[in-house]
């Protein structure tokens, strides 16, 4: 066999990471229409978790967060990672979920969809919400506890009290609309948190925020948002 020389070149792209849930069927789908490859590269991980997710299920995903982000590309840095579950990172703490990722990871920044979430709505001045949380109390009662210690009252709160993720990821994107209307109608927030990475949002979104006169997030797109920002590409 005879060698033959070659020149090597680095991506103008900036690299972005994201640890997704073993059982997320949602987040990659939409973070490939947020983040297109002519934006930046994007590099998936995965990190084990249960069938349902609990409290217990959240501390287990813990102890394989370090390794998951390990699995991520070390040839080059890493402009952002982004762990994506938002009530996980509510139950393990935010510094926490940065500590572990960065044990294996050189990235630049570290965020997730709560930190997003906070950074979005401040960004946007709003100072209370309603969540509409796919999740039973004991998971989703930590994720508005976060908000409020963030600046960020919850004034409204409806849950589909849903403990199998599989079921999460097939709920109807007409049902989300549903219940981000009826918090709408009881009044008493600035703007509609939809939570979790597995609920499909994307694309009502904009129609929400045409109808209701008022910002709707969701926790893929804000934690695109964020990563975006972070990584210095228009965020919109």
């Amino acid at each position: 066999m005879t060698k033959v020389p070659y020149e090597t070149s680095e991506p103008d792209l900036p690299a972005l990471g994201l640890i997704a849930l073993r059982v997320d069927e949602t987040l990659e789908p939409e973070f490939h229409r947020m983040i297109p490859p002519d934006m930046a590269r994007l590099y998936v991980s995965r990190v084990q978790s249960g069938d349902t997710l609990s409290p217990e299920s959240i501390a287990h995903m813990a102890d394989n967060l370090a390794t998951s982000a390990a699995l991520l590309p070390s040839g080059g840095p890493l402009a952002v990672v982004g762990y994506a579950c938002t009530s996980g990172t509510a139950l393990i703490g935010e510094d926490r979920v940065t500590d572990l990722v960065r044990q294996n990871s050189t990235a630049q920044h570290v965020t997730n969809p709560l930190t997003a979430a906070v950074a979005q709505l401040k960004a946007l001045g709003v100072g209370s919400i309603g969540v509409v949380s796919p999740y039973v109390d004991s998971v989703s009662g930590p994720l508005c506890d976060a908000f409020t210690e963030r600046g960020i009252t919850v004034s409204q709160r409806l849950s589909f009290g849903e403990e199998i993720e599989a079921q999460v990821a097939r709920i109807t994107p007409a049902s989300i609309a549903k219940a981000a209307l009826h918090i709408a109608q009881e009044g008493g927030c600035d703007a509609i948190f939809l939570s979790c990475t597995n609920l499909r949002t994307l694309d009502i979104l904009q129609p929400l925020m045409l109808d209701l006169n008022m910002p709707v997030l969701s926790s893929n797109h804000a934690l695109a948002w964020h990563m975006k920002l972070l990584a210095g590409l228009e965020a919109d």
